[in-house]
């Protein structure tokens, strides 16, 4: 016995809307399926990360090896803009929200004249923002005075004798060639 054509054609339509269905229930970012399953996704980091502190230190006027080796290489520098370097940030993780950041640094002939930016981040509050830990505390990097002074002495030190150095001091080659 064979189906009726129309049963058929039901039977098409149905399985066509079911799978529509399934296609417009699917997760989104930050949803999960059935409120317990989260598809992986990879984090996407592209970029140079331009900090507050960083672009402090910029100024107008420096030439353009200063500025790289203070911001790094540009993401994008076009050929038919030569005078213009693009530093693009963008960073996608999961559980967090996604940040773009861009900085236009505009040269005349081989000096910095002028920088378009946004509202940066300072180093602290851009770790704070990518940290997984809710809270960040930077370290401290120096001791205080009362710290060092309870170091120990040296013994040379403590019997007011000078203390030499192990080796002849010698002058370290630059890291790129000038």
């Amino acid at each position: 016995m064979r189906p009726a054509p129309r049963a058929l054609l039901t039977a098409a339509v149905g399985l066509v809307t079911a799978a529509l269905a399934g296609c417009a229930g699917a997760p989104r970012d930050g949803e999960s399926l059935f409120g317990f399953i989260t598809p992986y996704r990879f984090e996407l980091v592209q970029g140079n990360v331009v900090t507050r502190e960083q672009m402090q230190r910029l100024a107008t006027g420096m030439t353009r090896r200063q500025v790289r080796e203070l911001l790094g290489t540009p993401m994008l520098a076009d050929a038919f803009h030569a005078d213009r370097w693009d530093y693009v940030f963008t960073i996608r993780r999961q559980g967090a929200e996604p940040q773009k950041r861009s900085v236009v640094v505009l040269f005349e002939g081989d000096r910095l004249a002028k920088i378009e930016a946004g509202e940066l981040p300072s180093e602290h509050e851009f770790v704070a923002s990518i940290s997984r830990h809710r809270e960040f505390a930077p370290k401290q990097l120096e001791l205080s005075p009362e710290e060092r002074a309870a170091l120990p002495r040296p013994p040379a030190a403590a019997a007011g004798a000078a203390i030499e150095p192990l080796g002849p001091a010698r002058p370290y080659p630059p890291l790129e060639g000038s």
